[in-house]
């Protein structure tokens, strides 16, 4: 198991890691720049990664900010905007060769950081304001990217799912934000929230490749241009309540096939020490082919199209989604909660524990493989406060047992039933 030590600094109120490593081609950079989920922000914070793609003031025209990118070699940019617990996450991403396998004077790490640096904080502006047609422009991107998450129903009652759970906690907005909040954002109040984030957020700048701390710290130090009071942290835990009853949510659209979906509160997140005992659960339960939602629910009882759960260990929920006939609701509903209850009667397989224990490590030692992957555990760490390794990791799941899971199980409560089905019979 290869031995993943990250050199840390601070720049700027700016934090700064670095993985030595000889072990890749290409240098990898990631920027999180996260703020807590509010209403009022989280829409213009989704907004303003689109707008900043679109030109800096060194390449204020979208066609020379990509052309800068070919002339470093095909360095891929792109970014990501997702929640992790409570917080809203914008990343920055990009991926270039090493300099020792092209035909350069200049070294492509420094013109990569270089060029995040000022694609974050210094954009193509218009009298002190965004460029109005890029907000524009952009407006019609992020609208359609919202509008697709309607139109896939399977994603679209996950989302409903959450929002009904989770309706007096920030965990309830969705990252991407709402159409009607951003058809109100101007050029103007854009840039305003645009320097309010950058002040406020927490940013972690990632670097992994054949370089080190001290070599990436006065490249940071030049291309991030920013003043900040302070560094802020992910010190927020996710809120937690107690669960009094099931609710049970019917909604009706034009679909053919039902969307089952269930909310579950585990208690548990990244920082705890069971979390890998809720990793366990989450994987015999629906995480796998071989769990007993896919075996049970799906291809013995033939009630359901996809069964599957999915863990969100930063904030402390597991969700389940099926898609049923629209007949099929009330067994659909009883087989599922028998396995909740195989769960808390410890009625786990022999077989069951040792598949998923192989599914979950295995996964762990393949992220060693991908220096994005490795950025993204240890950024785990950095958001939860916990000093996890990949191999400590791993050895925690394997020694979990039944009892553990069992333990685990019986704190498990069940939130919300949500089912999207058809307007038949509705209103």
């Amino acid at each position: 198991m290869k031995n993943i030590q990250f050199e840390r600094g601070t720049i700027r109120n700016i934090r700064v890691h670095v993985l030595p490593t000889q072990q890749f081609k290409t240098y990898a950079v990631s920027v999180y720049i996260g703020t807590p989920l509010e209403e009022e922000k989280v829409t213009p914070t989704a907004f303003t990664p689109f707008v900043l793609r679109r030109g800096t003031q060194k390449y204020p025209e979208t066609k020379q900010f990509r052309e800068r990118l070919d002339d470093l070699y095909g360095a891929g940019f792109g970014f990501d905007i997702y929640k992790r617990g409570d917080y809203q996450m914008v990343q920055f991403r990009m991926d270039l060769i090493h300099d020792q396998f092209v035909n350069s004077t200049e070294s492509l790490l420094q013109k990569g950081i270089e060029f995040v640096g000022e694609a974050i904080t210094k954009p193509a502006l218009d009298n002190g304001k965004f460029v109005s047609k890029y907000v524009d422009s952009e407006k019609i991107t992020l609208q359609k990217r919202i509008e697709s998450i309607i139109n896939d129903k399977i994603r679209y009652a996950a989302e409903r799912c959450i929002e009904e759970m989770c309706s007096d906690e920030p965990y309830r907005l969705h990252p991407l934000g709402k159409i009607d909040r951003l058809q109100e954002i101007t050029p103007e109040s854009l840039y305003s929230r645009y320097q309010e984030w950058l002040q406020s957020a927490v940013i972690d700048i990632y670097v992994v490749g054949q370089t080190s701390l001290a070599e990436v710290m006065p490249i940071v130090e030049r291309s991030f241009d920013v003043s900040r009071a302070d560094a802020g942290s992910y010190a927020k835990k996710p809120e937690h309540r107690s669960v009094s009853e099931v609710r049970e949510v019917i909604e009706r659209l034009d679909v053919n096939q039902g969307k089952l979906n269930m909310g579950l509160r585990v208690y548990t997140t990244y920082a705890d020490s069971t979390y890998p005992t809720v990793l366990m659960y989450n994987g015999i339960l629906g995480g796998y082919p071989h769990s007993k939602l896919f075996t049970n629910v799906r291809e013995k009882a033939s009630l359901a199209y996809y069964a599957s759960s999915r863990l969100d260990g930063h904030k402390g929920i597991l969700t389940i989604q099926s898609g049923i006939e629209l007949d099929n609701y009330e067994k659909a509903v009883a087989i599922i909660k028998k396995q909740l209850e195989a769960m808390n009667n410890g009625d786990i397989s022999d077989v069951e524990l040792q598949q998923t224990k192989a599914m979950i490590t295995g996964h762990l030692r393949e992220l060693q493989d991908s220096a994005f992957e490795l950025i993204a555990f240890d950024f785990n760490n950095i958001l939860s406060g916990v000093e996890r390794t990949v191999p400590s990791l791993i050895d925690d799941v394997l020694a979990v047992d039944k009892a553990r899971i069992q333990e685990v199980a019986n704190q498990v409560k069940l939130d919300t039933i949500y089912f999207l089905r058809d307007r038949k019979g509705g209103e």
